[in-house]
């Protein structure tokens, strides 16, 4: 018999589940990013408790694969701060001007990251570019110089008294 009629299996034809990507670099986060990652892990195990696996098993590792996911987050993070100098930084809303605009921007964690409400990834340019500047400073991005000019800093978590 040819090996173009034979059948090994039904999984070999399936596509490969892979695990969500880690970002790279260390996994930042403030106080609501642990609280973001602790909410997203309760979430997963109500739903992998209330997932029926008799009758349909596959419907649970969606779910599992999530819950690794975030279960590696929280072991991973690392609570940080925002610079005790007033800078701008991880942990810090800075308010800036750019292209005749006004935001207010958020510098978190990658899984706190939400670009649509203002809060960037401490990994992302824009992040990077405003990272060590001073209320007033004018910075360079894309390749203008003053392309952006930082009104002012605050940070997200005040630290513990």
């Amino acid at each position: 018999m040819s090996v173009a009629f034979r059948r090994e299996s039904d999984d070999e034809h399936l596509e490969p589940k892979f695990e969500i990507p880690l970002p790279p670099g260390p996994n930042r986060v403030t106080r609501a990013g642990l609280a973001l990652i602790a909410t997203r892990i309760e979430a997963l195990e109500r739903a992998l408790a209330d997932t029926d696996t008799d009758a349909d098993p596959a419907a649970a590792e969606p779910i599992r694969r999530d819950l690794r996911y975030w279960r590696t987050r929280r072991a991973t993070a690392e609570p940080t701060l925002a610079p005790d100098d007033g800078s701008a930084g991880f942990g810090t809303y800075v308010e800036v001007e750019m292209g005749g605009r006004t935001r207010r921007l958020a510098i978190v964690g990658d899984d706190e990251a939400d670009p649509h409400a203002d809060r960037i990834a401490f990994s992302a340019p824009l992040a990077r570019a405003l990272m060590g500047a001073e209320a007033g400073d004018e910075i360079a991005f894309n390749g203008k110089d003053g392309a952006i000019r930082v009104l002012s800093i605050a940070p997200i978590d005040l630290p513990a008294q």
